[in-house]
């Protein structure tokens, strides 16, 4: 009897591409989309490619099919989805009214997510799976995404200087994705498994106020993700190590 492990036919590498793909389309959609004006249709390509994105890494992982190109072809993809089609939806959106300063802001999002990208593909081996240094690149562009379905939820005196709040916004976002700050990857379960009934509790908590008003809370899921990040590099984790808070500035 061998003992060898069974090596996956050569169509099933083909599986986690087509994911890859998928998520390629959809940000290809988003750009049209956008072009046409249709802001909630963009973002929702954006959500979506996020969800093949998700997927395709998983489905590799399941069926023992990773290899060298499917990450390459993956951070290309993350490319478009998460940096350019956000950065032009904003820009179509609200930052083209502040003229030059709208499309300086809009193409620092774009440079920021493939810079983020790079250093991620070349730290990979040596940064731990607990956190990401950065903000990652579908955090970034779903936050914008989620910002177009949140903006109707405001009171109409704020929606006057919502123009104002989205620039601010990709700004702050643009530069957390290209520094050291620490954000939680929920690649290690070693809390879940510690306290499996409240962590199950409170997912299920998430998951139904969510889905009770998901275009309000989505944004604000992850607004409370970038906000994480700072907290939790500045507040806890330079405390444990001083030697971080350097780092951070290196």
């Amino acid at each position: 009897m061998s003992t060898q492990r069974a090596t996956p036919r050569r169509g099933v590498y083909i599986l986690p591409n087509l994911f890859t793909t998928a998520s390629l389309f959809s940000g290809f959609l988003g750009l049209i989309w956008a072009a046409q004006g249709n802001f909630e249709g963009c973002a929702m390509a954006v959500l979506f490619s996020a969800l093949m994105d998700g997927l395709d890494g998983k489905v590799a992982r399941l069926t023992n099919t990773a290899s060298e190109f499917g990450v390459q072809y993956d951070s290309l993809v993350d490319l478009v989805a998460f940096c350019v089609v956000p950065a032009f939806m904003i820009y179509m959106w609200h930052l083209q009214d502040f003229g030059r300063l709208g499309i300086a802001v809009a193409f620092l999002f774009a440079a920021c997510g493939a810079l983020r990208l790079a250093r991620f593909n070349i730290s990979t081996a040596v940064t731990p799976k607990k956190f990401f240094i950065g903000l990652p690149t579908p955090a970034g562009g779903c936050t914008l995404a989620t910002m177009v379905f949140f903006a109707p939820y405001l009171p109409e005196y704020l929606q006057d200087h919502f123009g104002a709040f989205a620039l601010g916004a990709t700004l702050i976002t643009s530069f957390l994705m290209v520094s050291r700050v620490r954000y939680a990857s929920f690649k290690e379960y070693g809390f879940l498994k510690a306290h499996p009934f409240s962590s199950m509790v409170s997912a299920i908590l998430i998951f139904v106020l969510v889905a009770s008003e998901p275009k309000l809370l989505g944004f604000l899921v992850f607004a409370g993700y970038i906000i994480s990040g700072p907290v939790y590099t500045f507040a806890y984790l330079s405390r444990r190590s001083p030697k971080l808070l350097n780092d951070l500035s290196s």
